[in-house]
């Protein structure tokens, strides 16, 4: 980086900004979730990048303050043996939205344009196919009245090795470190070749790529869930006014002496 550019690079944003702006766009999302209910409509997010660019924290921040029944999240492991005499992309079809859902894949059918392509788990003639395939594939769900958003996290060099470190110091975080990010560490600029074939042939006018920067996490997380909620059409959905009822008390009785001599959760705190 060149010292201009240093001198261009915004400080991280600060916690107590992040958490205010942060709760404006979860309270939108909420409204997203009403009127993706309320229109029936369906979305599928996929979210790609680097080791360690922030995919998991930025989906907890889409997630955290909506219902899992709308906002489905899907991390399939390895294939099964079955599964790996199945259509390629079927197990990921199968968890496709219904009507009134939204879908976020942390991983995707991408799968084999990183991981499996870098690494060899598919051959040559299995990863030309799917880089022909994809566009007409993802067209057609398109097509089909689906929202198909697609996010790459893109993170620095100096950024990634700051949070492996970390990973491997932090027992809290250790179970993130598995020896595929290790080994995708290690190989840099494979994987930014096979990010930039990707990208050549699967970012369609149909069904963009939308690229990341992802140094600075907390203004990652802000700029992904602004740029969902510009680019799924909603407004406020309708809603009917809700009181509390009365609570019936004719068959009162002291429900809590009744759970005298029960075994409670010893109160550490």
């Amino acid at each position: 980086m060149s010292k201009k550019e240093k001198e261009e690079v915004r400080p991280k944003m600060k916690r107590k900004e992040y958490e205010k702006e942060l709760r404006k766009v979860q309270t939108e999302l909420c409204q997203l979730q009403d009127w993706v209910k309320h229109e029936r409509l369906r979305v599928v997010v996929v979210f790609e990048g680097r080791d360690a660019a922030g995919k998991g924290g930025t989906i907890k921040a889409i997630t955290e303050r909506v219902s899992p029944r709308v906002f489905r999240v899907v991390a399939l492991p390895a294939p099964s043996d079955r599964e790996k005499t199945q259509l390629y992309g079927q197990r990921f079809i199968q968890n496709f939205p219904a009507g009134g859902e939204i879908v976020i894949f942390d991983r995707s059918w991408y799968n084999r344009a990183g991981v499996e392509y870098v690494m060899g788990f598919c051959s040559k003639e299995e990863y030309k196919a799917f880089l022909e395939n994809t566009p007409k594939f993802e067209r057609f769900f398109v097509n089909a009245g689906i929202f198909l958003i697609k996010f790459w996290l893109e993170v620095g060099q100096d950024e990634q090795q700051r949070r492996m470190e970390a990973r491997i110091e932090d027992p809290l975080r250790q179970w993130k470190l598995s020896p595929m990010d290790l080994e995708s560490y290690a190989r840099w600029y494979d994987y930014s070749r096979a990010r930039d074939m990707m990208l050549e042939a699967t970012d369609t006018e149909d069904v963009p790529w939308f690229i990341v920067r992802s140094d600075d996490k907390r203004r990652a997380r802000l700029n992904i869930i602004s740029h969902l909620l510009e680019h799924i059409p909603h407004k406020k959905a309708p809603r009917e006014e809700v009181k509390l009822p009365k609570r019936k008390d004719k068959e009162a009785y002291d429900d809590q002496a009744a759970l005298k001599g029960r075994q409670f959760v010893r109160e550490r705190f």
